[in-house]
């Protein structure tokens, strides 16, 4: 697994069927039936292995399936 762009990231997690991003609060979130999810807002740097490992346990989404998509 490897840092990836915010924009990746949301592409990834629509494959997943989330819906999104919304605004609200001080962050973005996705949504999957009554499954919400923060992302990070965009600040031109890459995302970390460490969140985006963190975001994809809250989503549900295992390393093995996120990478095969």
């Amino acid at each position: 697994m490897k840092s990836i762009s915010r924009r990746d990231l949301i592409k990834g997690l629509r494959k997943f069927g989330f819906k999104g991003p919304f605004s609200g609060g001080k962050h973005s979130f996705m949504k999957k039936a009554s499954l919400k999810i923060r992302i990070p807002n965009p600040h031109g740097n890459d995302i970390g292995v460490s969140l985006i490992k963190e975001i994809l346990r809250q989503a549900g989404i295992l390393e093995e399936e996120w990478e095969e998509n």
